[in-house]
Protein backbone atom coordinates (compact mmCIF):
# COMPACT_ATOMS: atom_id res chain seq x y z
CA UNK A 1 0.00 0.00 0.00
CA UNK A 2 2.17 2.79 -0.88
CA UNK A 3 1.42 6.51 -1.86
CA UNK A 4 2.25 8.52 -4.32
CA UNK A 5 4.36 11.17 -3.65
CA UNK A 6 2.35 14.66 -3.53
CA UNK A 7 3.46 17.26 -6.14
CA UNK A 8 5.48 19.89 -5.35
CA UNK A 9 7.38 22.72 -6.59
CA UNK A 10 10.70 22.12 -8.40
CA UNK A 11 13.13 22.94 -5.56
CA UNK A 12 15.98 22.21 -6.85
CA UNK A 13 16.88 26.00 -7.62
CA UNK A 14 15.29 27.32 -4.46
CA UNK A 15 18.42 28.97 -2.46
CA UNK A 16 18.68 27.86 1.34
CA UNK A 17 19.69 30.16 4.45
CA UNK A 18 20.54 28.75 7.64
CA UNK A 19 17.37 28.95 8.90
CA UNK A 20 16.36 26.00 6.32
CA UNK A 21 19.16 24.19 7.34
CA UNK A 22 18.69 24.79 11.31
CA UNK A 23 14.38 23.61 10.33
CA UNK A 24 15.66 20.17 8.76
CA UNK A 25 18.48 19.65 11.74
CA UNK A 26 15.27 20.40 14.38
CA UNK A 27 13.49 17.80 12.40
CA UNK A 28 15.84 14.94 12.71
CA UNK A 29 16.65 16.03 16.28
CA UNK A 30 12.94 15.61 17.41
CA UNK A 31 12.85 12.49 15.03
CA UNK A 32 15.72 10.54 16.63
CA UNK A 33 14.46 11.95 20.34
CA UNK A 34 11.49 9.85 19.78
CA UNK A 35 13.00 6.96 17.91
CA UNK A 36 15.50 6.72 20.93
CA UNK A 37 12.67 7.04 23.15
CA UNK A 38 10.86 4.11 21.62
CA UNK A 39 13.62 1.71 21.25
CA UNK A 40 14.35 2.23 25.31
CA UNK A 41 10.42 1.86 26.01
CA UNK A 42 10.40 -1.35 23.46
CA UNK A 43 13.54 -2.57 25.32
CA UNK A 44 11.90 -1.93 29.05
CA UNK A 45 8.82 -4.20 27.75
CA UNK A 46 11.05 -7.02 26.69
CA UNK A 47 10.94 -5.87 23.03
CA UNK A 48 13.05 -5.50 20.33
CA UNK A 49 12.58 -2.17 18.30
CA UNK A 50 11.27 -4.09 15.20
CA UNK A 51 9.01 -6.45 17.61
CA UNK A 52 7.28 -3.33 18.63
CA UNK A 53 6.71 -2.13 15.18
CA UNK A 54 5.53 -5.06 13.86
CA UNK A 55 2.82 -5.54 17.21
CA UNK A 56 1.85 -1.67 16.23
CA UNK A 57 1.50 -2.22 12.88
CA UNK A 58 -0.53 -5.14 13.08
CA UNK A 59 -3.05 -3.36 15.29
CA UNK A 60 -3.21 -0.84 13.69
CA UNK A 61 -3.36 -1.98 9.83
CA UNK A 62 -5.85 0.07 8.31
CA UNK A 63 -9.13 -1.85 6.74
CA UNK A 64 -11.17 -4.57 7.96
CA UNK A 65 -9.19 -8.02 7.59
CA UNK A 66 -5.71 -8.78 9.76
CA UNK A 67 -2.55 -8.49 7.49
CA UNK A 68 -1.12 -10.54 5.80
CA UNK A 69 2.97 -11.16 6.47
CA UNK A 70 3.54 -9.48 3.10
CA UNK A 71 1.56 -6.43 3.90
CA UNK A 72 3.24 -6.38 7.00
CA UNK A 73 6.35 -6.50 5.50
CA UNK A 74 5.48 -3.64 3.23
CA UNK A 75 4.04 -1.78 6.36
CA UNK A 76 7.87 -2.47 8.02
CA UNK A 77 9.48 -1.54 4.57
CA UNK A 78 11.43 -4.59 4.82
CA UNK A 79 12.01 -7.60 2.70
CA UNK A 80 9.25 -10.47 3.04
CA UNK A 81 12.12 -12.90 4.13
CA UNK A 82 13.18 -10.80 7.20
CA UNK A 83 9.43 -10.33 7.66
CA UNK A 84 8.97 -14.23 7.79
CA UNK A 85 11.91 -14.61 10.68
CA UNK A 86 10.58 -11.71 12.69
CA UNK A 87 7.08 -13.31 12.58
CA UNK A 88 8.55 -16.57 13.54
CA UNK A 89 10.09 -15.22 16.60
CA UNK A 90 7.20 -13.10 17.15
CA UNK A 91 4.74 -16.49 17.34
CA UNK A 92 8.10 -18.56 19.34
CA UNK A 93 7.71 -15.46 22.25
CA UNK A 94 3.69 -16.25 21.98
CA UNK A 95 2.95 -12.49 20.69
CA UNK A 96 1.39 -13.79 17.72
CA UNK A 97 -0.93 -15.80 16.15
CA UNK A 98 -1.32 -16.80 12.35
CA UNK A 99 -4.28 -17.76 10.83
CA UNK A 100 -5.30 -19.23 7.26
CA UNK A 101 -7.81 -17.07 5.13
CA UNK A 102 -11.06 -18.98 5.23
CA UNK A 103 -11.33 -17.68 1.37
CA UNK A 104 -7.95 -18.39 0.39
CA UNK A 105 -6.24 -20.79 2.66
CA UNK A 106 -2.61 -20.15 1.05
CA UNK A 107 -3.26 -16.28 2.88
CA UNK A 108 -1.76 -16.72 6.50
CA UNK A 109 -3.48 -13.64 8.54
CA UNK A 110 -1.36 -12.26 11.45
CA UNK A 111 -3.27 -11.03 14.84
CA UNK A 112 -2.05 -10.37 18.20
CA UNK A 113 -2.46 -12.55 21.34
CA UNK A 114 -3.25 -10.85 24.91
CA UNK A 115 0.14 -10.94 26.30
CA UNK A 116 0.83 -8.64 22.67
CA UNK A 117 -2.39 -6.45 23.41
CA UNK A 118 -1.13 -5.72 26.85
CA UNK A 119 2.56 -4.85 25.90
CA UNK A 120 1.30 -2.69 22.92
CA UNK A 121 -1.30 -0.99 25.70
CA UNK A 122 1.19 0.13 27.72
CA UNK A 123 3.75 0.89 24.87
CA UNK A 124 1.27 2.96 22.88
CA UNK A 125 0.22 5.01 25.93
CA UNK A 126 3.41 6.15 26.73
CA UNK A 127 4.09 6.99 22.85
CA UNK A 128 1.28 9.08 22.49
CA UNK A 129 2.47 11.20 26.24
CA UNK A 130 5.92 11.28 24.11
CA UNK A 131 4.46 12.63 21.37
CA UNK A 132 1.79 14.98 23.25
CA UNK A 133 5.18 16.61 24.79
CA UNK A 134 6.58 17.18 21.52
CA UNK A 135 3.71 18.47 19.36
CA UNK A 136 4.32 22.13 20.25
CA UNK A 137 8.15 21.39 18.54
CA UNK A 138 6.75 19.77 15.58
CA UNK A 139 4.44 21.90 15.27
CA UNK A 140 6.90 24.85 15.41
CA UNK A 141 8.93 22.78 12.71
CA UNK A 142 6.06 21.61 10.36
CA UNK A 143 4.71 25.40 10.68
CA UNK A 144 7.90 26.53 9.07
CA UNK A 145 8.08 24.23 6.56
CA UNK A 146 4.59 25.21 5.62
CA UNK A 147 5.75 28.49 5.10
CA UNK A 148 9.06 27.70 3.24
CA UNK A 149 6.81 25.67 0.91
CA UNK A 150 4.23 28.47 0.41
CA UNK A 151 7.24 30.52 -0.40
CA UNK A 152 6.29 33.09 2.78
CA UNK A 153 8.22 34.48 5.57
CA UNK A 154 10.52 32.47 7.25
CA UNK A 155 10.68 32.24 11.25
CA UNK A 156 13.86 31.65 13.47
CA UNK A 157 13.30 28.64 14.69
CA UNK A 158 13.78 28.44 18.91
CA UNK A 159 15.46 24.84 18.35
CA UNK A 160 14.45 21.77 18.89
CA UNK A 161 16.45 21.63 21.81
CA UNK A 162 15.09 23.92 23.70
CA UNK A 163 12.71 24.35 26.11
CA UNK A 164 9.35 22.40 25.64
Amino acid sequence: MTHPAPERQDVQNVPLDRQDYRMLSDFRYVIRHFLKFSQDAAQDHGLTTRQHQALLAIKGFPGDNPPTIGELAERLAIQHHSTVELVDRLAEAQLILRTHDTEDRRRVLLGLTKAAEDHLARLSASHLEELHRLRPTLQRILDQVGKWSEGGDRVETDGAAGGD
